[in-house]
């Protein structure tokens, strides 16, 4: 078998042999169709991800890393909350050895599952950090990142997969696509991150599959087939059927560990058949072995379409679907098998730096042992000894006590503590190396840092952090505890770069923002746990934005005499709204012709106008979506400077600003409902008193999945009241869609209010 993988390493390096090729498909070459994806991160940095051969630099990987490499999944567990990605993750730990017994989410023992290892998650039974862990399934080694559903907590699925080479995509089979699940498929195409989906719950009353599959084809737009068929549904569920091999198993014993082959029943049949062959045409779409196959009408052996299963995943044409219920021990195993089989090992994916020395220019990054250390810091926590500094290694070797560069500062530090995580268990290693995650202990630095030896100056990306949506004033009830409170938003600004802290300047109030109440509630809770602070909390706030909605002109004139040198600036120009949908919030064209204002003045210009919309007339918010230009102006030889002409574009904004008819822009958020069918007419009633927009409402069973756009400001409470409508059967998930424009009266309220608080 070694040989076998050593062989499959060499092809992966370019050498041929079309006998084998069957057999390694998990270290060849991908097709090249695979384009990377482009996207905008936080930072002017680009990633490039792709799984086809490029030129190899020369620190390529030798035979004996890519044995141990292709025996190598970092994966991660994403889904809509209340999935059962935690629930999944424990049956892995407890089916590959690493833990002895299995605890349940919510489970009436009170220990609660391995993964969620805080004790607001255990009693909350909802994820809210992300976990690592790693465990070894045959002779494959599994690094898991187990990532929380809620949409509050996405930032956490952002720098998972921003460092994870494949994922699991998790849907549950009465529920199907739920928001959540868009978003986090979402996330996966911009990492570029091949995926498994698992339709865990089948053994659920409703439980229905083939739905949940034709929503991920029209939904995700996801070109999926199932690899397997449960025997049975609901209570019914015994087994599953391998879709590629068209043989069955059952799972006995009390832990569903006793794997026996059965008989595909009769009537069952003829489905496995028309499965597979639609399995084999959606593989053929994506993979040109099986597509020759399939326009030749010859027949697809087992092996074959697995190894082009294989390459249509990595190259993000396909995504095969796995069946089973993890709370019922059903399935899981064989969902192993197909991470070890379809998902990449780290010699799959090719990562590119950047090259800080060559003018950022991008640089493919091999996964090897003997190359120059590139690690990116992916998340930080405060753990019991210091700063917590998860890592991914994407090239080179990292030992306990060896010096390491910060790419970012500049900054040379010594690794003192080398830890591999297991949820919230330390091991200590004393070295790592590529494709590795593992965590640093005491060493201070920002999530999204770059880690190199000193021999190369490469800078990894960081992830795409979203904006927050909601604010909350907060401060100690006692002076004692101010000590206290600064230190744990210090550490929770560090920790995650979601949560945002601010002072009022008007007010002089602590501003918390983060992405939902749960999120701001979370941390309220934790700083009371934690570090022993109680808090005043205000009432929440709506991060709103102000914009305009024509074109105005300006001309203004800045003089100003005092004795000795004055202040003269002229600036002449106009502003007007960006087209809808654009992607940047702010546009400053030069649009002078000659040196009407001399060069050395226009950055004070640009300067100006980016001061001036930091504050709107309106309600004192941020102005977004708008396009300032500068035409013409004129400087004075003695009284002209920097300081004037700064003064001039924001006088000059302010003034043109209140002829440009502007409004306010708040943020709707994309809500989805589910309930029992006799509540749907009090729901949608209550969606229209609180001016959302139903965008669909459809049965699925006995209830009735409601979407709407609703704003903000109308959802806080939400839960409480539709709790109270649906005698506690109804629950709702909600995200960030857009910011749009407030109603007349709301505006007019908005405008009164800052007034009167001014």
């Amino acid at each position: 078998m070694r040989a076998v993988r050593l062989l499959a390493g060499a092809v992966h390096s370019g050498l041929t042999s079309s006998m084998y090729a069957p057999y390694i498909c998990a270290a060849s070459a991908a097709p090249t169709g695979c384009q990377p994806a482009h996207f905008c991160g936080w930072q002017q940095l680009t990633c490039l991800r792709n799984f086809s051969a490029l030129p190899q630099p020369n620190f390529e990987p030798n035979f004996e890393e890519r044995d141990a490499l292709m025996d190598v999944r970092n994966i991660g567990i994403s889904a809509h909350i209340d999935s059962g990605k935690t629930t999944l993750t424990e049956r892995i730990l407890f089916y590959t050895g690493r833990i002895h017994s299995i605890h349940e989410v919510r489970g009436k023992d009170g220990v609660g599952a391995k993964m969620d290892h805080m004790d607001l998650e255990r009693e909350k039974g909802i994820t809210i950090q992300s976990a690592a862990t790693y465990c070894k399934w045959k002779d494959t080694n599994i690094n898991i990142i187990d990532t929380p559903g809620h949409v509050d907590f996405t930032i956490e699925v952002e720098r998972a997969l921003r460092v994870l080479d494949g994922a699991i995509l998790v849907l549950c089979s009465v529920g199907g696509v739920q928001s959540q699940s868009i978003t986090v498929d979402r996330q996966m195409r911009r990492y570029d991150v091949p995926r498994l989906a698992f339709i865990n719950k089948c053994d659920r009353a409703g439980a229905d599959p083939i739905r949940v599959l034709n929503q991920m084809r029209d939904k995700l737009k996801l070109n999926c087939s199932p690899v397997q068929l449960p025997l049975g549904l609901e209570d019914k569920l015994r087994g599953l059927i391998d879709v590629v091999e068209q043989r069955a198993y059952s799972f006995g014993g009390p832990f569903g560990n006793e794997i026996t082959e059965v008989d595909i029943p009769d009537e069952m049949k003829a489905t496995v058949t028309a499965r597979r062959a639609e399995l084999v045409e959606r593989v053929a779409e994506a993979d040109e072995t099986v597509g020759e196959l399939f326009l030749m009408e010859e027949p697809v052996d087992a092996e074959t379409l697995r190894g082009g299963i294989r390459r249509a995943t990595l190259a993000l044409k396909f995504v095969p679907v796995f069946m089973g219920s993890a709370y019922k021990n059903k399935g899981v195993q064989l969902l192993l098998d197909g991470v070890t089989t379809y998902l990449p090992s780290p010699l799959d994916v090719t990562n590119r730096a950047l090259d800080v020395n060559n003018n950022q220019a991008p640089l493919e990054l091999p996964s090897s042992r003997q190359g120059p250390l590139v690690a990116l810091a992916f998340k930080l926590e405060e753990g019991r000894f210091g700063q917590l500094t998860y890592m991914r290694i994407y090239s080179g070797t990292v030992r306990k006590g060896d010096p390491i560069v910060n790419a970012t500062t500049g900054k040379r530090i010594k690794v003192p503590r080398l830890v591999r995580m297991h949820a919230s268990d330390l091991e200590d290693i004393s070295q790592a190396s590529a494709g590795d995650i593992v965590a640093m202990f005491g060493v201070e630095c920002a999530s999204g840092d770059t880690f190199t030896d000193g021999s190369v100056r490469y800078a990894m990306t960081s992830i795409t952090v979203p904006e927050p949506v909601m604010s909350l004033a907060v401060a100690p009830k006692n002076r004692e505890s101010s000590g206290a409170f600064s230190k744990a938003l210090n550490r929770f600004t560090k920790e995650d770069p979601t949560f945002k802290v601010g002072m009022d300047p008007e007010s002089g109030q602590t501003i918390i923002s983060g992405m939902g109440e749960l999120h701001l509630d979370i941390y309220v809770e934790r700083m009371k746990r934690e570090y022993k602070v109680d808090a005043e909390v205000g009432a929440p706030r709506v991060n709103y934005r102000e914009t305009i909605t024509k074109r105005a002109n300006f001309d203004y004139l800045h003089k100003k005499q005092s004795g000795g040198q004055g202040q003269y600036g002229r600036v002449v120009g106009y502003i007007e709204p960006l087209p809808e949908g654009s992607a940047e919030k702010f546009e400053y064209a030069n649009e002078i012709v000659g040196n009407a204002i001399p060069p050395n003045y226009l950055p004070s210009c640009k300067k100006g106008f980016e001061e001036a919309i930091n504050s709107g007339a309106l309600i004192g918010h941020p102005v977004e979506g708008v396009r300032v230009a500068l035409t013409d102006g004129a400087a004075h030889a003695v009284d002209s400077s920097e300081l004037a002409f700064k003064l001039a574009c924001q006088y000059a904004f302010r003034d043109a600003y209140s002829k440009a008819s502007p409004t306010v822009l708040e943020p709707i958020m994309a809500v989805e409902i589910r309930a029992p069918n006799e509540f749907q007419g009090s729901i949608i009633g209550d969606v229209n008193r609180r001016k959302g927009l139903i965008q669909n409402s459809e049965g699925e069973g006995d209830e009735v999945v409601i979407e709407a756009h609703v704003p903000l400001a109308e959802m806080f409470g939400y839960s409480t009241g539709l709790r109270s409508m649906t005698q506690g059967k109804g629950e709702f998930t909600m995200e960030y869609n857009q910011h749009a424009p407030v109603t007349s009266d709301k505006l007019a309220e908005l405008t009164l209010s800052h007034k009167r608080g001014s």
